[in-house]
């Protein structure tokens, strides 16, 4: 049955959406990311207390990213098949607790096991919330949508930065725990209580929303449903084996590794190289590492809404990634001055987490059914193995140099590389 394309009736659709869906992905997020990148706040002062090296660090840091890599995509398929109700609310009940047991680290190879499995625990949960938005949100919409979900990255560290300097200052020694002990211990209930709440709250798909009238449901279905037609008329990847061998799926892979290369190197090391400009403040630390986040959060709106608008992908990522570079490249030549530091960071920052949402947009238009679910589960563990190599390159860079300007240097240079592919690589609408 064809519903009237109504434009008031779609505009109260999306309303809809976004108030009952897009705030609720964003706590999960914000809570997820939080999560992973509070080891940077812990290093401050949990290395010197377990006697871990920068290389230890570096290593720790990363490798959750190699059990990420390994579960990303069976979980993105499982989720697809039991629906994202039972397994988003798996997945955070998961890693809250793997996160808690952090507290219980005191040698270098628990360190490994633990964030290893963080790892495991978590994979799946990023590319099956950018899936579940492809069941709700047509593609004209949608780089919006994943702006909006993807500011929780910014959020997390306007939110996560001052509250982790708090923690570590103010619980430090209480119940005979240290600081960083305390860090993990309360960053990692509100994982467990919304992994309960998730499975009251989600549905699995338009059809199940109760909250949407009969009417709504029947628009958004015949929306989603026509995009999927249009997709496979214009001979878009659809099944799993064309998705994994498809050279366009590798390529997006590549420039999604190139940009997280200069997320990580921001995420986990943001906190050590400001610390080094403050003398080892953490409260101040923490409020000043919320700046970059609360800058980038404005602008990944801004960006994403302009993408949206002009239906223009390639520039805006293109354009963001080189900001990207050029704010750490300012970074690696102040890094001695707080003010001009701070400001390259925050522009890295900016750029950085724009260019994430809208890239997001290149292969949820490629991808359709089964190939969806494993090709942007593929795109984000082969990019996410940055998160691996870029913290272990930059601790290696640091303790060969004695400071982060090569490393930021590096950095940069990815951020350069994944501009240039999306420009010469994809055509200009996608």
């Amino acid at each position: 049955m064809s519903v009237v394309q109504s434009p008031s009736l779609g505009a109260q659709v999306y309303r809809k959406l976004n108030r009952r869906l897009l705030p609720f992905l964003v706590c999960l997020y914000i809570i997820a990311y939080i999560d992973r990148v509070n080891i940077g706040f812990a290093k401050l002062t949990m290395s010197a207390q377990l006697g871990f090296s920068e290389s230890v660090y570096g290593l720790g840091a990363g490798i959750f990213f190699i059990g990420y890599f390994l579960f990303e995509v069976p979980s993105n398929l499982i989720l697809q098949r039991v629906g994202a109700k039972v397994w988003i609310a798996r997945i955070m009940i998961v890693w809250g607790l793997l996160a808690g047991a952090m507290v219980f680290v005191s040698t270098p190879l628990q360190f490994y096991v633990l964030r290893f499995l963080l790892g495991v625990g978590e994979a799946g949960f990023f590319p099956g919330i950018i899936l579940y938005l492809t069941y709700w949100y047509p593609a004209p919409r949608r780089a919006q949508a994943t702006a909006t979900f993807m500011t929780a990255v910014a959020l997390a560290g306007v939110i996560g930065s001052p509250l982790s300097g708090f923690i570590m200052a103010g619980l430090d020694g209480v119940a005979s725990l240290k600081g960083w002990q305390w860090l993990f211990l309360v960053e990692a209930l509100p994982a467990i209580i919304l992994g309960v709440v998730v499975a009251l709250w989600l549905e699995n798909g338009p059809e199940a929303a109760k909250w949407l009238t009969g009417e709504e449901r029947r628009w958004l279905k015949q929306e989603i449903e026509q995009e999927s037609l249009q997709k496979e008329q214009l001979g878009h990847i659809i099944g799993l084996g064309k998705a994994l061998s498809h050279a366009q799926v590798w390529l997006l892979s590549l420039v999604y590794f190139s940009i997280i290369m200069g997320l990580y190197g921001i995420s986990f090391w943001l906190p050590q190289m400001i610390t080094n400009l403050v003398q080892q403040n953490l409260m101040l630390t923490g409020v000043l590492s919320a700046i970059p986040y609360g800058l980038a959060a404005v602008g990944m709106m801004v960006i994403g809404r302009s993408s949206d608008k002009h239906n223009e992908r390639r520039w805006h990522i293109a354009l963001s990634a080189l900001m990207g570079s050029l704010g750490l490249i300012l970074s690696a030549i102040y890094h001695e001055t707080l003010s001009l530091s701070l400001l390259g960071l925050s522009l890295a920052s900016l750029g950085i987490l724009s260019a994430l949402p809208i890239f997001w947009s290149l292969p949820t238009a490629l991808l359709s059914g089964t190939a969806a679910a494993a090709g942007l589960a593929l795109i984000n563990a082969f990019g996410n193995l940055a998160g691996y190599l870029s913290p272990v390159m930059v601790a290696w860079i640091k303790a060969s140099t004695g400071s982060f300007t090569n490393a930021l240097y590096m950095l940069a240079a990815w951020l350069v590389l994944a501009a240039a592919i999306v420009l010469i690589k994809f055509r200009p609408v996608v």
